[in-house]
């Protein structure tokens, strides 16, 4: 595989044409700074001993995605509306420096070694324990105090709409036995799909849970709420949590509640109901139980609809969870690169996953990956518009 620079990447994009006299170039040079608000130099930094980059993808149908090798993360991603225009529906920020510096850690990252929570901190591999760092109240989130979010990948990018980061985990690293071979790739087709697959191999029994963090607003970043939304999951029952959102007892039906969106429904059409549920996860953040049969077969896991922009975005996964979270902990401390705030609930996430706390749950699916085995995980992100 041939392997790209990132200087060459943003070069694709980013280079202005102010050296030319061809006012074709200029123009296209103009539509590119409308498109993209941040710049390659934004995002290059040495951090313990690896340098970060920009990497630019772009299909036939002019989607174009951006990412930083910091923390392998979705800078940016633009979809066309109805009438074509490109709207970015990830949002994300103009550097590296603004993602190390964020209150919000996650913006648009790959999460590892294990997306979600573990109670306690700790968890019983061959009759040994394992204790990880406690960095959600009594909890471990997302990998712990620095989890695959928070590190530099190595980029390799495979052509103009494929990228591969890779990443080395050592043994005990964040408490994590085994050394852990990591790859994901991201892929956006020109069916306007933006798919990631994950692949990971270890030397010694581990657990894995890999997931990406991608910030949604279908109306665009910074276009407001994402309340009058539209969603639909398709699970019949979710996993209820306990106050500190570690599932607690058995997975729960759906009758009745406002955790219901077997049919299209508008997100925030309930979220302020008096729920124990929706009280703990101050709105939505919980793992939904995917109606899937064939673990090995993309599943149809959700849709969105953007109210405002008409664009739709179906979710297709092989894992067997997916975490809705409705933006709840968004505080407006955080700038997006197009100058808005990250307010309350201004973003959405849908994160593909196996069940927060599985490695204390012998009745959820096993999150345990033994040495020579391969761990390999896919979800798409497809849009299209509505008619």
């Amino acid at each position: 595989m041939k392997k790209y620079t990132p200087v060459l990447a943003a070069y694709l994009l980013f280079v202005s044409c102010s050296s030319s006299t061809n006012p074709q170039n200029e123009t296209q040079s103009d539509k590119l700074q409308q498109t993209f608000r941040f710049s390659e130099n934004q995002f290059q930094k040495n951090i313990d001993g690896k340098t970060t980059g920009l990497y630019i993808l772009k299909n036939r149908k002019n989607a174009t995605a951006a990412f930083t090798n910091y923390g392998a993360r979705i800078i940016s991603l633009q979809v066309p509306d109805p009438s074509g225009k490109l709207t970015d529906v990830v949002v994300g920020f103009s550097g590296v420096n603004e993602y190390i510096n964020s209150t919000e850690p996650y913006f648009g990252a790959t999460i590892g070694r294990y997306g979600n929570r573990i109670a306690r901190g700790k968890f019983t591999l061959d009759g040994r324990e394992y204790h990880l760092f406690t960095n959600n109240g009594v909890n471990s989130l997302h990998g712990g105090k620095k989890g695959f979010q928070d590190v530099v990948w190595d980029a390799n990018q495979i052509n103009d709409q494929s990228i591969e980061f890779s990443y080395f985990s050592k043994d005990m690293e964040e408490g994590y036995p085994g050394n852990l071979k990591v790859t994901v790739t991201y892929t956006l087709t020109d069916d306007n799909e933006l798919s990631i697959d994950y692949h990971a191999s270890t030397d010694k029994k581990t657990i894995i849970n890999l997931t990406n963090h991608a910030f949604y607003n279908l109306n665009g970043e910074g276009s407001g709420s994402i309340l009058n939304h539209q969603l639909q999951i398709n699970a019949e029952k979710f996993n209820p949590v306990d106050s500190t959102l570690i599932p607690s007892g058995k997975p729960s039906g759906l009758d009745g509640s406002p955790f219901d969106f077997r049919k299209l429904s508008v997100i925030g059409s309930r979220i302020e109901e008096e729920n124990i549920q929706l009280k703990y996860g101050k709105g939505y953040d919980h793992n939904y139980i995917l109606n899937r049969t064939d673990s090995d077969q993309l599943f149809h896991a959700a849709r969105v609809v953007g109210n405002r922009s008409g664009i739709i975005m179906d979710v297709f996964t092989t894992e067997p969870g997916l975490q809705f979270y409705s933006g709840n902990f968004m505080q407006g401390k955080n700038t997006f690169k197009n100058g808005s705030k990250d307010e309350f609930r201004t973003a959405f996430c849908l994160e593909t996953q196996h069940f927060p706390d599985s490695p204390n749950r012998p009745d959820f699916p096993s999150t345990t990956l033994d040495k020579g085995e391969s761990y390999k995980s896919k979800t798409v992100y497809k849009f299209s518009v509505k008619n």
